[in-house]
């Protein structure tokens, strides 16, 4: 496929119309609002949780450079420092990971949000100390990307 990032954002189109949605381990959510708006929210929404952003990537010159036109395109990195630092502690394969991310982008006067679904690391990582961490990443996960949804 020429062009997987057009892919995806046709994917995150017809999936994620209305509400978060699930899809192979993916969660998305369409905000109709403008990037700028969506990414201020976005914060926020994340630092209201207690998490600090740790990093914003800009990655435009990578996708201009396959063809992708868009200049509103951001993975946003974020976590708990502790709560990092001892899950790491009591199980080093989770640091590929962490921190937790959301990747937001535009699409024409919305925003396209997609991270990974926190529910996937129970499943490799079944430790029962760990669950209920990964519970709440997901709750927060999802609170997050409703509450930019959400937002008019």
């Amino acid at each position: 496929m020429k062009n997987p990032l057009k892919w995806l954002g046709a994917a995150c189109v017809t999936v994620a119309l209305c509400a978060p949605a699930a899809a192979a381990d993916l969660m998305m959510a369409r905000a109709n609002t403008e990037f700028p708006e969506a990414m201020t929210l976005l914060q926020s929404a994340i630092s209201s949780r207690g998490y600090v952003i740790s990093r914003l990537q800009e990655v435009n010159e990578n996708l201009q450079r396959r063809d992708y036109k868009s200049d509103m395109y951001r993975v946003v990195y974020f976590g708990k420092h502790d709560e990092v630092r001892r899950a790491i502690a009591k199980q080093p394969n989770l640091i590929p990971f962490l921190p937790l991310n959301i990747t937001i982008f535009a699409e024409g006067d919305q925003a396209i949000l997609v991270t990974g679904d926190p529910k996937m690391l129970r499943e490799f990582f079944p430790d029962p100390e760990l669950k209920p961490l990964f519970e709440r990443w997901e709750k927060d996960m999802i609170e997050i990307m409703d509450e930019v949804r959400e937002a008019h």
